[in-house]
């Protein structure tokens, strides 16, 4: 689940004109992109940025990349974490995918939607979009 924002300023210690890139803040928060700059009129403007929340526990997480692990027969040696994407880290098809949300359907006893499943990027947004629907079941 990600989430923009926009604001005047968030106290993080920001200075103008200046440009953060992908950050760790704190668990569970993902500063994505901020910065300050000027229109080309010459007037201050705030650029956007993006945080970025992780809902799900740790052991949401680890039995995710399990079910990973397995659907995908990674050898033990490949590093999975919660940012791995299937398709570009782990190599994931369409097919690998699918067969990888239907498992996790059945671990979790839940129901992904079609609509749901196709923001399924990473490991993280698998784990947080089955917390968000656990706590609906």
């Amino acid at each position: 689940m990600a989430t923009s924002v926009s604001a005047t300023c968030f106290k993080f210690g920001c200075s103008a004109n200046q440009v953060f890139n992908t950050s760790q803040i704190s668990r569970g928060v993902k500063l994505v992109s901020m910065g300050w700059g000027r229109s080309t009129a010459g007037f201050p403007s705030l650029r956007t940025f993006r945080l970025r929340v992780a809902a799900a526990k740790a052991e949401t997480v680890e039995r995710v990349i399990n079910i990973v692990r397995k659907q995908l027969a990674l050898p033990p040696d490949t590093k999975v974490s919660p940012e791995s994407t299937f398709n570009k880290d782990l190599g994931a098809d369409s097919l690998d995918t699918v067969e990888i949300v239907m498992a996790l359907e059945e671990e979790f006893g839940i129901a992904v939607e079609e609509e749901n499943s196709e923001n399924i990027v990473t490991v993280q947004d698998a784990a947080d979009l089955i917390e968000k629907l656990v706590e609906k079941k």
